[in-house]
């Protein structure tokens, strides 16, 4: 009963109609249930999320308006940069993620259904995974990952995200992994959501989604939209951290 109340779970997260695309994710049966207890726990969440879905227009539109009034929607883009290291070592391990070609840039028509199953995502994957940083995890200053073992730090759960998101039909050249220098001014990594309303963050360290330039960090770089693979550089030119493995 159990597994299968978590596997309910995630087909209503990513609303995938009763089909197994949302659950590629997990290898077996016995890694899912491994992530049961996690999963009982964001259910929670996401009920709670639902009971606010009346709400969801009106949030998006006070973002809309307060974009419009706060310009620029979208943050400048430059010259082609160096990937990170920890993006380089996790298309070694990872090489399905990272196996795509160049493809013209697309956006997401921002509706209140979107931006719902934007939060689901976002609130389960924050409440599932449990920060720890990659030297307390793996011994190693940086090593990017999918967060299996439902630990992970700044860009696993970026990562994630943007698996959950692309299984559950979004385009990838939407969906942007970005370095920053957060409001300490150390590396952090976020996902970037381009939309025809504007570029949203998904974020470990912030519950709420929020426009790009109103989260206080300093955009450092970013994957292409045109080519997952290849990397630009955000804003004015400033040194890039040498990794991101903030919490």
């Amino acid at each position: 009963m159990f597994y299968l109340a978590a596997e309910q779970i995630l087909y209503e997260t990513l609303a995938l109609d009763g089909n197994e695309r949302g659950l590629n994710m997990f290898s077996s049966k016995k890694e899912l249930l491994r992530t049961a207890t996690a999963l009982a726990i964001a259910c929670t969440a996401l009920i709670t999320t639902g009971a606010n879905t009346a709400s969801a227009g009106e949030r998006l539109a006070s973002l809309h308006a307060g974009q419009q009034a706060e310009r620029p929607l979208y943050a400048s883009v430059g010259a082609i940069t160096r990937a990170p290291i920890g993006w380089i070592e996790f298309c070694v391990e990872y090489k399905g993620e990272c196996a795509s070609r160049a493809t013209a840039p697309r956006d997401i028509v921002l509706t209140s259904k979107t931006w719902n199953d934007l939060v689901k995502v976002n609130n389960w994957v924050n409440e599932t995974i449990k920060a720890v940083t990659d030297i307390e995890h793996w011994g190693t200053v940086e090593r990017w990952s999918m967060g299996e073992d439902g630990y992970g730090d700044c860009e696993d759960y970026a990562l994630l995200k943007r698996r959950m998101l692309m299984q559950a039909g979004w385009p990838r050249e939407a969906l942007l992994m970005t370095v920053v220098r957060d409001k300490k001014n150390d590396g952090h990594a976020v996902l970037t959501v381009k939309t025809n309303q504007g570029e949203f963050i998904l974020d470990n360290q912030e519950a709420q989604i929020l426009p790009w330039n109103k989260t206080g960090y300093k955009f450092v770089k970013r994957q292409s939209q045109q080519d997952q693979n290849a990397w630009v550089a955000l804003g004015e030119p400033r040194n890039a951290p040498a990794t991101v493995s903030a919490r």
